[in-house]
C-alpha cells in the first residue's frame, strides 16, 4: 500500500534524478534508468509535473462520487438518500452508525481516496522543493518562487484537507527519502504544518525577485476565469487558509478557541469576488458531487432539518414537534413557505413549480432563479428515513450540470468559493470577538440580496426581525419541540449554510461539528485508512475506526445538537 500511496512520488523521484545535472553537454546514458532521464529530463519537465498537482488535488477531492463527501452529507443533514453508493445509507443519522476502519470494510474506496491523492500531493510537491533546495535550476529567481510557492500551496492544501478529515496526518519534510510513508502526527499538527506552508507561499509570493517567468500562474495550472497574478493567488492562499483554519475543530469548545483572529485577517484579505474554477470532464478538473446532486433520485433529497428553518407557515414548527422516528409518516414529504428568494415562491406546491423550473435554466451560462427547486409532479422518491424527505433539491447550477459554458456539460466556471462563505468566515470571527454590528453587517449582504430584513439590532440575544415571517426558525429548549426567531448567530449560520450548500466540501459537516449542530452519535472524523495503517506494520487489532463502538477513536462522537437533534 505504501507503493501507492507514492505512485506520484516514483514519478517525480525519477524526474529529480533525471534533471539534477544540469549540463545539457553531459550526454551519458544509464541503460539501468529506462527512459525517465530522456522524457522528464529538463527542469521545464519537472515544473509541467509539478503543475498538474493542483488537478490531482481537486480529483481527490472532488473528482470521485466515490468519496467521504457523500457521507458527510448525509450524517450532516444536508442530504438525504437510500442508496449504499458512496456508503451514503450506511452513515443514516440516528442510527448509531460509526466511521468504521476494519480491512475489508464496504466503504474502504471511500475512506482512503482523499487520504491517498493528498499523500501523493504532499509527497510530490515536497520532493519538488527537496529538488529545488539540492540545486535544481529554473532560470530565474522570479520562476523558481513562483514554482516555490505553488508547491508550498499545495502543501498546505493537502495537508490541510486531509486533518480536516482524518485524525492524523502522513507529514512529508524536505530532504526525506522517496520509500519514507512520512510520520503519522495529531491533526493539530498536521494543521499547523498546513498553515506554515500557506504562509511561505504567500511569502515566496510577495519576495522581490527577478528575472522571466514569474507570475501570473501559467493558466493551466488553475483552470479558472482568474489570472493568477501575486495579488488574486494570495487571496487564493488567505482564502483556503481561513476556511481550514475555521473548520479544523471537532468540537465547539475546540471551535471557540480557534485563532480567529487570524482567521478573520484571512478573511479580510482573501477573495473579494466569488472564486470560480474552469472545469472539463476530460482535462479537469471536475465536480463529480456537484453533477451527482442534480439526478432528481434517491441519490439526493433536502432534508428539513435546516433549510425548514426558512418556514414562515407554520409546517416547520409542526415537524419539529413530532419525534424524529414519526417525521415523514404517512409518506408525506415536507413542504414549506418562505420570503427568502433562494427557495421557490408561492403558498401552494402547484405554485411552486410554476415559479422555478430546472427547464428555465438549462443553457449554458443561465444563472438559476433560485438555488432550490420544488421537485417537478410525479419527481418524488419517497425512500429511507422519513425524516429525509422533502419537496426540495438543490438546483443552484444546473446550466452548468445541462450546458456549462455551451462547449458541453460541466465544461465551463463554476462556483468554487463564495465571496459570501468568506464573509460569514470573517463574520464569525467578529461575532465572537463582540462585533456585532460589523459581524451583521456582513450578514445581511446575502439575507437583504434574497428577499430577508437586515438585522438591526447589534447583539447576541435579540431575535432577527420579521414577526411571524422570521428567517431563521429554530428549535429551543428545552424540548426542542417548539420553534422561535433565531438570533444574529443562528442568522449567521444559516446564511452560511445556504450559500455553501454543494459548493465547498462537506460544508456542513465541518461546520456542524463546530458548531454542535451533528446529530448525536454522528462520527466526528476518520481515522488513518486501514491499508496506510497496515503498510505501516500495524497489527489488525491496532486499526480502529471512529464513531460510537467498543475500540474506536475517544471523543470521536458528537453529542447532542444545540437544536436538540
Amino acid at each position: 500500500m505504501t507503493r501507492h500511496i507514492l505512485r506520484g512520488a516514483a514519478v517525480m523521484a525519477a524526474l529529480i534524478g533525471a534533471v539534477a545535472c544540469n549540463d545539457t553537454d553531459l550526454q551519458v546514458t544509464n541503460p539501468n534508468s529506462g527512459e525517465s532521464a530522456r522524457v522528464l529530463g529538463t527542469p521545464n519537465d519537472a515544473e509541467a509535473l509539478l503543475g498538474t498537482y493542483y488537478k490531482r488535488w481537486s480529483s481527490g477531492i472532488y473528482g470521485s462520487t466515490t468519496d467521504l463527501q457523500g457521507m458527510t452529507s448525509v450524517q450532516s443533514l444536508m442530504n438525504s438518500s437510500s442508496l449504499a453508493n458512496s456508503c451514503m445509507n450506511a452513515r443514516t443519522p440516528f442510527t448509531g452508525a460509526a466511521n468504521g476502519n476494519a480491512p475489508g470494510n464496504v466503504c474502504l474506496g471511500e475512506q482512503y481516496r482523499l487520504y491517498s491523492f493528498n499523500g501523493e500531493v504532499n509527497r510530490v510537491a515536497t520532493t519538488f522543493l527537496t529538488s529545488v533546495k539540492g540545486g535544481l535550476s529554473l532560470g530565474s529567481a522570479a520562476r523558481e518562487n513562483r514554482d516555490k510557492a505553488f508547491a508550498e500551496f499545495l502543501r498546505g492544501l493537502s495537508l490541510g484537507y486531509t486533518a480536516l478529515m482524518h485524525d492524523s496526518v502522513a507529514v512529508v519534510t524536505l530532504g526525506q527519502s522517496s520509500e519514507d510513508p512520512g510520520v503519522l502526527v495529531g491533526y493539530k499538527a498536521g494543521a499547523d504544518s498546513a498553515y506554515a506552508a500557506f504562509q511561505r507561499a504567500i511569502d515566496l509570493t510577495n519576495a522581490v525577485a527577478t528575472g522571466d517567468q514569474g507570475f501570473p500562474l501559467p493558466t493551466t495550472w488553475i483552470p479558472s476565469p482568474t489570472s493568477w497574478t501575486k495579488a488574486n493567488f494570495t487571496q487564493l492562499v488567505r482564502s483556503y487558509r481561513a476556511r481550514i483554519r475555521a473548520q479544523m475543530a471537532r468540537t465547539p469548545a475546540e471551535r471557540a478557541t480557534a485563532d480567529w483572529a487570524a482567521i478573520v485577517a484571512d478573511a479580510q484579505n482573501g477573495f473579494t469576488a466569488d472564486h470560480n474554477i474552469t472545469t472539463n470532464v476530460t482535462t479537469g478538473p471536475t465536480q463529480s458531487w456537484l453533477n451527482q446532486f442534480y439526478s432528481y433520485s434517491t441519490w439526493h433529497q433536502m432534508t428539513p432539518f435546516f433549510i425548514g428553518m426558512a418556514d414562515t407557515s407554520g409546517t416547520y414548527a409542526a415537524w419539529i414537534a413530532q419525534p424524529v422516528g414519526e417525521r415523514g409518516a404517512g409518506n408525506t414529504s415536507f413542504f414549506m413557505v418562505t420570503p427568502d428568494l433562494r427557495f421557490p415562491q408561492g403558498a401552494t406546491r402547484a405554485l411552486q413549480q410554476a415559479d422555478f423550473t430546472t427547464t428555465s435554466c438549462q443553457t449554458a451560462n443561465t444563472v438559476c432563479k433560485r438555488y432550490f427547486v420544488n421537485r417537478p409532479a410525479g419527481g418524488d422518491n419517497l425512500s429511507g428515513a422519513g425524516f429525509g424527505w422533502s419537496n426540495y433539491d438543490h438546483a443552484r447550477f444546473f446550466s452548468w450540470r445541462t450546458s456549462g459554458d455551451g462547449t458541453g456539460a460541466r465544461n465551463g466556471p463554476v462556483l468554487f468559493m463564495g465571496k459570501a462563505e468568506v464573509d460569514m468566515m470573517q463574520a464569525e470571527g467578529l461575532y465572537r470577538q463582540g462585533n456585532y454590528a460589523a459581524a451583521a453587517a456582513l450578514v445581511n449582504i446575502t439575507r437583504t440580496r434574497n428577499g430577508l430584513p437586515a438585522i438591526t439590532a447589534f447583539d447576541a440575544t435579540s431575535p432577527v426581525p420579521g414577526g411571524n415571517a422570521c428567517v431563521p426558525k429554530v428549535p429551543v429548549g428545552p424540548t426542542f419541540k417548539t420553534v422561535a426567531c433565531g438570533t444574529l448567530w443562528d442568522a449567521l449560520k444559516y446564511e452560511k449554510r445556504i450559500e455553501t450548500a454543494y459548493v465547498a466540501y462537506s460544508p456542513w459537516f465541518l461546520d456542524g461539528r463546530g458548531w454542535g449542530e451533528l446529530p448525536k452519535d454522528t462520527p466526528l472524523f476518520w481515522a488513518v485508512p486501514y491499508q496506510d495503517l497496515q503498510s505501516r506494520g500495524a497489527a489488525v487489532s491496532a486499526i480502529y475506526g471512529a464513531g460510537p463502538g467498543a475500540g474506536n477513536a475517544p471523543n470521536s462522537v458528537a453529542g447532542t445538537s444545540v437544536y436538540g437533534w
